[in-house]
């Protein structure tokens, strides 16, 4: 009889949602931190939310390169859990802790650095500049103990132990929603720090999270335990860890990157625009989150199941995955067509023009979400396949030689101005889905894994 965790057996849609819903609440109660921070800051004004919208895709871009290997870590993980390895799989974690520690410690200290020039080279206004600069610099300090937690969600996930993670999660979400105004408008002998309060009160949450993931790791009652002893550097295995989380950091900062660049654009016709421009992005991370989700349960069940040899089953969790992503993503975007208005309005209640260029944005994306759905599901059994590579370049093709591309010339060159930069975003998901679909099923990814599994798993190492 399987446990619980073992999802290379047992019902396949039991499995999936199982090792899913947990993994999309997680991801919709972290979403919820720039939620809550862009509700309370839409209460100071379009300003305050144009400066955040505008450092937020640099601050993404950032967390973004370290992010892919948290994701080597959960592939690694899930395969030796397929395979019953516990001693690798400890070893892997502990490994895994150390390199990312190393990483966000840098990047803490680049992102500090870097925040003023950054800002200025993304066409931050006077009227935002200064907010912009100090809310990402806050934010910095919060790079290592961001990244320590999500390596804890990465491992947990990776042995398909989700709900930890979302009741850690949850928890930090409910106080992170008593600081935000703590921080923000000041209560007391709390001055208020206006823009950079809130990520005053997300560095404190991270924290917390952090730490408590990481006593949960070194005390190893909940299926994986960390040593100290583990985390001296192992050459090898982190070429293999870098191998496999460099080509799924470049995929995910690209996208950020491109949502970088085209602030560039966006910025050029205004804050007002601006703002709307980041209230859309921010509807369109909440409608990311149940295909991210799903993305993340279909990389840990097919990683799992290439582990114990069952391949055709990996490719069963990527049959439904699919269909799930298509048509319940659909039926998330057809709402969101319906209530644009009201949605725009919850964030930036006083502001008639934000609230009707907001609600264009989303009707436009909205009909895609589908489509992105898929793009997102089967980057997800590539990825859990050791196959990054092949979302790297998808991502690549779909976003910098599709959209990018299309939302300068529409917003350029055509009457549309601004508002063909929205319609780039169903151009690029269409396409998008469509390349990794006829990928998917050209099954290059199976002959590649029954190829080298032996190589992964049988050297004692990553």
């Amino acid at each position: 009889m399987s446990s619980p965790s073992d999802l290379s057996q047992g019902n396949l849609i039991r499995s999936l949602f199982s090792l899913a819903w947990p993994i999309i609440m997680a991801n919709i109660l972290q979403t919820a931190y720039q939620l809550i921070d862009t509700f309370w800051l839409g209460r100071l004004g379009a300003n305050a939310v144009a400066a955040v919208s505008i450092s937020f895709p640099i601050l993404f871009l950032v967390l973004s390169l370290g992010a892919g290997l948290t994701l080597a870590g959960t592939v690694i993980v899930s395969q030796y859990k397929g395979a019953k390895d516990q001693r690798m799989i400890d070893y892997s974690a502990s490994q895994t802790v150390f390199v990312i520690f190393l990483v966000s410690t840098l990047l803490a200290f680049l992102g500090y650095g870097v925040a003023s020039p950054l800002m200025n080279l993304v066409g931050a206004g006077p009227e935002t500049l200064d907010d912009s600069v100090k809310y990402f610099q806050v934010s910095s300090f919060g790079f290592v103990f961001l990244f320590m937690f999500f390596t804890f969600q990465s491992l947990m996930r990776g042995i398909g132990n989700v709900k930890m993670p979302m009741y850690i999660v949850l928890g930090t979400v409910l106080l992170n929603l008593v600081l935000d105004p703590l921080f923000i408008f000041g209560w007391g002998a709390i001055p208020g720090f206006g823009v950079s309060g809130a990520a005053v009160a997300s560095v404190i949450t991270q924290g917390l999270s952090a730490l408590v993931g990481l006593l949960i790791l070194f005390r190893g009652k909940k299926g994986i335990k960390i040593r100290v002893q583990d985390m001296k550097p192992d050459i090898a295995w982190i070429k293999r860890m870098i191998e496999l989380g460099i080509p799924a950091s470049l995929e995910q900062s690209s996208r950020s990157a491109v949502l970088t660049v085209l602030v560039m654009l966006v910025t050029s016709f205004g804050s007002g625009v601006v703002a709307a421009y980041g209230i859309g992005a921010r509807i369109l991370s909440l409608v990311i989150v149940p295909a991210q989700g799903l993305a993340m349960a279909t990389t840990t069940m097919v990683g799992q199941n290439i582990g114990a040899s069952r391949i055709k089953r990996a490719e069963s969790v990527g049959n439904l995955s699919v269909k799930i992503a298509f048509f319940g993503l659909t039926g998330i975007g057809m709402l969101m067509f319906v209530f644009a208005e009201t949605l725009t309005a919850f964030f930036v209640p006083n502001d008639p023009q934000v609230i009707k260029e907001g609600a264009t944005f989303i009707r436009i994306m909205a009909p895609s979400f589908g489509l992105l759905g898929v793009n997102q599901v089967l980057n997800g059994l590539f990825n859990g396949a050791r196959f990054t590579q092949a979302s790297l370049l998808i991502s690549i093709f779909s976003l910098w030689i599709v959209r990018f591309p299309t939302a300068f010339v529409l917003s350029q060159k055509t009457a549309l101005t601004y508002e063909g930069i929205w319609w780039a975003f169903p151009i690029s998901n269409f396409i998008a889905a469509l390349v990794a679909f006829i990928y998917y099923k050209t099954g290059h990814w199976k002959v590649r894994t029954i190829r080298h599994r032996g190589d992964w798993l049988g050297t004692g190492i990553g």
